[in-house]
């Protein structure tokens, strides 16, 4: 087997999604932290391996990948026993890709980037109403998805899954998913928390992001 480094930062939702689809191919990997708060992304080591400068990246065997949904599907094609995490049948991968799509489309930049880059860039403490909106519509949607089965993209875990739930529980920080009124969301949570890689591949770097974001003491705007 090929050499394989991660390169992240374990707050990153997208990184914890990798993270997640490693642990659950059980395969082998060196992680390298990335200071992304440094800048060290920017470093002119780090942009030969990925010019867009985000992570996380992936080096396989001197090839590098970055993006968390193009890596993740990558690991399943090449290490998977089987594809049931990126499902070959062009109907059911179709669903997977729509859930990915709508998670960097939708919930990662539309919803939870729109708020943290003015965090992070300004120290925009005060967030538009209008973000609080978008969140609402974003948990309405996949209360939606998750109708009718266990899992985001039907009835068996796929990658989909590690991309949506990283993301959704970081938006959480900022707008609390009610568990009466996201009852599905609810559950599907605690069914991927039973596991038994999710708090070593997710938990630890989901709570260093809670810590970090609180941290702003950010409002919403009436």
């Amino acid at each position: 087997m090929s050499k394989l480094i991660l390169y992240g930062t374990e707050a990153s939702p997208p990184v914890r999604a990798v993270k997640l689809t490693l642990a659950a191919l059980a395969v082998p990997y060196e992680y390298v932290k990335i200071n992304t708060l440094a800048k060290e992304t920017l470093s002119p080591e780090f942009l030969k391996k990925n010019p867009q400068h985000t992570v996380p990246t992936l080096e396989d065997n001197g090839h590098f990948i970055w993006d968390s949904h193009a890596i993740s599907a990558y690991l399943v094609s090449k290490y998977g026993k089987s594809d049931s995490l990126y499902p070959k049948d062009l109907l059911q991968r179709a669903v997977v890709d729509q859930r990915l799509h709508f998670e960097s489309g939708v919930v990662f930049m539309y919803g939870l980037r729109s708020i943290t880059k003015p965090l992070f860039a300004s120290g925009q403490t005060t967030i538009p109403k209008e973000r609080y909106d978008v969140v609402k519509e974003i948990y309405d949607f996949v209360e939606t998805f998750l109708n009718g089965h266990d899992y985001i993209a039907g009835n068996q875990l796929t990658i989909a899954d590690f991309s949506l739930l990283t993301s959704i529980t970081a938006l959480a920080v900022f707008v609390k998913i009610d568990p009466i009124k996201y009852f599905k969301i609810t559950e599907w949570h605690k069914t991927l928390e039973e596991l038994p890689y999710f708090e070593e591949a997710n938990g630890k770097g989901a709570r260093e992001l809670v810590t970090l974001l609180e941290k702003f003491n950010f409002t919403f705007s009436s």
